[in-house]
């Protein structure tokens, strides 16, 4: 399989340990979890266990579960993680991800316990399209892979939500629309005909080149926190 004709520019070649690597869809999903750091950054005080635990829960929710489930449908990464694996790795990466959401909603506010509602039936409805596929778009997406890891961390460390924290989701909802927006037409070319235009090749660079920043983004606002 060449670099053209994989279904991501981050798709290793199928088969053993490396079709888990690309089931995580590694940059994209350390991307979205920057946006958990930026959430945890801009609260008051400053809580790295928190922090933690929210990065190890979005983790398991987006990185594994999303994407496990995501690849029961038709698969368009192109792996050979049987079924039954795909349906495990799901289910015990949601149930682990809602257990740290509930762990933390007892011991800081229980109204924490609607992200991780929240979080739980997106992570599900959208990668199985369920409801005739009405979460399966680009609002619910902007909503859940990028508002919701804001104000879901921000709310842990916070408990309140203040105007600083409905910005940083703003701002988390529209770079994630603007993934979308990007990513459709660079993964149709890449599934289907088998090449990227040129077009296609520039849309993809400027995936990589925001994943990067998005990193970049979060790394310098854990250094800023933690000295």
């Amino acid at each position: 399989m060449s670099a053209t004709t994989r279904p991501a520019f981050y798709a290793l070649e199928p088969g053993g340990w490396r079709d888990y690597v690309t089931l995580l869809h590694p940059p994209y999903t350390a991307w979205h979890l920057s946006y958990v750091v930026i959430g945890a950054a801009l609260a008051p005080r400053w809580h790295p266990g928190i922090l933690g635990l929210a990065l190890t829960a979005f983790f398991l929710g987006m990185g594994v579960a999303a994407h496990a489930l995501d690849e029961l449908q038709g698969r368009p990464l192109q792996t050979r993680i049987g079924r039954r694996t795909l349906v495990a790795l799901a289910f015990v990466s949601l149930l682990g991800a809602a257990g740290i959401g509930v762990a933390v909603a007892v011991h800081t506010s229980l109204w924490l316990l609607l992200f991780v509602a929240a979080g739980s039936v997106i992570a599900v409805a959208y990668n199985l399209e369920l409801f005739g596929g009405r979460l399966h778009g680009t609002l619910w997406f902007a909503l859940g892979w990028g508002a919701l890891p804001v104000l879901a961390t921000y709310f842990a460390a916070a408990q309140t939500i203040r105007g600083e924290a409905l910005l940083a989701a703003l701002f988390a909802a529209l770079v994630s629309w603007t993934q979308r927006v990007l990513s459709t037409p660079v993964r149709e070319q890449r599934r289907q005909v088998g090449e990227l235009t040129a077009v296609g090749r520039q849309a993809e660079l400027a995936l990589r080149l925001l994943s990067a920043a998005m990193v970049a983004l979060a790394v310098a606002l854990v250094l800023l926190r933690v000295t």
